[in-house]
């Protein structure tokens, strides 16, 4: 049985290879002619593919290890043939992403078994936070949760709206106080609501337009303590929304953020509109934080687990 039939339904799978459908054209486009006319692994070859994952946008550091390992390899096995260069690229990303505590999952579960599970989400504007929050939303409905969305993100306009719009489309709890109000004071009711009617999970938008690290930290911190006052062991989760298309600027946001609270797991938006897919790689090796959704397309149900073999698998299938 195939990985993909054992864990993916076709349209899972073919959603995933659409969204990663830019990104493996511009690298097996770059990497085809890096070794056309080449029958072994060689040092202009290797200079050719690191420069192929520093512009997929994988990263410097990222970069680096991968090309020391295939050397490592090279070194061992003294013949290494270029058809084999694909092969050898799939095992050392998929151990990149083990290593990174990226887990293979199969579908949406609640971070905690404590009800109700808390779900800090955190992100700059125009990253698909709220988008994510809505998809995350609907997938836990529709395996019979029972969901409040909390509006913390009371300082951007049109954000408590926009978020209301998603709790309706859904057909999930919603939470707000209302613009202009303490996010703090939000997340603590929203957590006493999740309680007070039984939800399983609330999840909660925090602001994305912090103009400091300073005030990042401080009001993180805040929300934090607040969610953590109103429920032991609360949130039992931090995620991170950011935005593949974004390339090195996500970099700097999971810089930003993972420096100002605990980040547990990210979210990648916007795959299926970038070249740029080998973020995901880069990312999650620099910051050791797991990937868990993928953004793999504007609709309500392109929300998907992030899945290390799959995403591999997808990314190298000619």
């Amino acid at each position: 049985m195939s990985f993909f039939n054992k864990f993916f339904s076709k349209e899972k799978k073919e959603d995933l290879d659409k969204g990663l459908e830019k990104t493996k054209e511009s690298f097996f486009g770059k990497l085809t002619k890096a070794v056309a006319g080449k029958t072994t692994v060689d040092d202009e070859v290797l200079d050719e593919l690191e420069n192929i994952l520093i512009t997929s946008d994988v990263g410097l550091d990222t970069t680096v290890k991968i090309i020391e390992r295939i050397e490592g390899r090279v070194a061992r096995d003294k013949y290494l043939g270029t058809a084999e260069l694909n092969e050898i690229l799939r095992d050392e990303i998929v151990q990149l992403l083990a290593e990174n505590n990226t887990a293979d999952i199969e579908d949406f579960v609640l971070p905690s078994p404590q009800k109700p599970s808390i779900i800090l989400v955190v992100g700059v504007n125009g990253v698909g936070k709220t988008t994510t929050i809505g998809k995350l939303a609907y997938q836990y409905k529709q395996r019979g949760q029972k969901v409040v969305l909390g509006a913390a993100d009371t300082f951007r306009a049109a954000a408590v709206d926009q978020l209301k719009i998603w709790s309706e489309r859904v057909g999930c709890d919603f939470y707000s106080k209302g613009m202009n109000t303490d996010p703090a004071a939000v997340a603590y009711e929203t957590v006493q609501h999740a309680i007070d009617n039984n939800c399983d999970v609330a999840i909660i938008d925090t602001a994305g337009r912090l103009h400091t690290k300073i005030n990042l930290m401080k009001e993180l911190g805040k929300i934090k303590r607040s969610v953590a006052k109103s429920l032991d062991g609360a949130p039992h989760e931090v995620l991170l929304v950011l935005d593949a298309t974004t390339g090195q600027n996500a970099f700097e946001q999971a810089r930003h953020f993972t420096d100002a609270t605990e980040v547990s797991a990210l979210a990648l938006t916007k795959l299926d509109g970038t070249a740029k897919g080998g973020v995901a790689i880069g990312i999650s090796d620099q910051f050791k934080v797991p990937i868990k959704y993928i953004g793999v397309g504007e609709a309500i149900d392109k929300l998907q687990v992030f899945n290390k073999r799959a995403f591999v698998d997808s990314l190298f299938e000619q």
